[in-house]
């Protein structure tokens, strides 16, 4: 029997088989061959291995070329499952900070308020602390404690006594100082009217000092006492005080509403009339009478209302008359007065 041809040529091996492979036909139609074996014929149609209709064949792998070999690695790579799997952590990582990032961001924004109460009150309460300590340092430090004590607006008063009556209060801390204790050192000089004290840190104590005014004199069993506003006597000596007033005003003394009004009539007037005024006299709240130095003239005033208004036209009626004697001048209705004799 006839073997067909190349049937028994062996196959090739490594190397060769590739390129016996590459220098194959890639389509082939088969022949018709007829094998006689016992006096019969096999035909054999070998049916060809191209179709008609196929598509063009695609390059196999040994034939890629170099582009297309690397994209496909690339691809291979990509699709492999050692790199999928930390590209997948990494996305993981990622989506997890991005959330927590915004989960921070959300707990920030609600708690905000709470946030700011918190903080305002830290500082309120820095705050109280350290008002605590400045205060603590100003009552128990010895650096600020009193060592000099300054007076000042005395000219009656003997200034020299005041600092005498008060230099008790000196290594006190400026926060101790007994202020009590001060009023009643002052309140032994019948001549201050009021005073203010003042702290000047580090450790001096001003005393600003207002001295009582006399503003007349009384008759007394022993003389004449030099009196203030308030009926405070200021001096007492047997003659006559010069420079002041002598006030009369009945059996009520300092203490009656006649004095007060005379006391009123005498402060309204100005500084030019009060000092020519010699006596003033009252014995009710209607009947203040003055009488002015020189030429013996007497003013009829009236009650303490109006004052200002009495004065300027008492201060009028004074310079148109000039030293007129035994002249009496009508004020009791200032916008009608009256002018007597001369």
């Amino acid at each position: 029997m006839k073997r067909p041809e190349g049937f028994d040529k062996p196959a090739p091996h490594g190397a060769n088989a590739d390129k016996s492979s590459r220098k194959r036909a890639p389509a082939k139609k088969a022949s018709t061959t007829t094998v006689s074996a016992n006096n019969a014929t096999v035909r054999e149609l070998s049916v060809s291995t191209k179709s008609t209709h196929s598509s063009p064949a695609r390059p196999n792998d040994n034939t890629l070329t170099p582009r297309s070999d690397r994209a496909q690695k690339q691809r291979l790579q990509r699709s492999s499952p050692r790199t999928a799997e930390p590209e997948a952590r990494r996305k993981v990582r990622a989506a997890a900070r991005s959330r927590r990032r915004f989960e921070r961001s959300e707990i920030r924004r609600f708690t905000r308020r709470s946030r700011n109460r918190r903080l305002s009150a830290l500082v309120a309460a820095g705050v109280v602390l350290g008002l605590i300590g400045l205060l603590a340092v100003a009552v128990y430090s010895p650096i600020l404690a009193l060592r000099t004590i300054a007076v000042d607006g005395t000219t009656a008063v003997d200034a020299k006594a005041v600092h005498s009556a008060l230099d008790g209060q000196l290594g006190t801390p400026l926060a101790l100082v007994d202020y009590d204790q001060i009023r009643q050192e002052l309140d032994a000089f019948p001549l201050i009217r009021s005073y203010v004290t003042e702290v000047v840190p580090p450790n001096t104590l001003r005393v600003h000092i207002v001295e009582r005014a006399p503003v007349g004199s009384i008759t007394t069993s022993t003389g004449f006492s030099v009196i203030d506003p308030a009926g405070v006597v200021l001096g007492s000596s047997a003659s006559r005080p010069k420079g002041v007033p002598l006030i009369t005003v009945g059996a009520d003394g300092t203490n009656g509403v006649a004095f007060k009004a005379v006391v009123a009539v005498v402060l309204s007037l100005p500084s030019s009339l009060r000092s020519r005024v010699v006596s003033a006299s009252a014995s009710s709240n209607d009947d203040v009478t003055l009488v002015l130095s020189g030429a013996h003239q007497r003013v009829v005033w009236g009650n303490a209302e109006r004052s200002a208004l009495k004065a300027r036209v008492l201060t009028e009626l004074v310079a148109s008359r000039g030293g007129a004697a035994d002249v009496e001048y009508d004020v009791s209705a200032p916008l009608s007065p009256v002018v007597r004799g001369g």
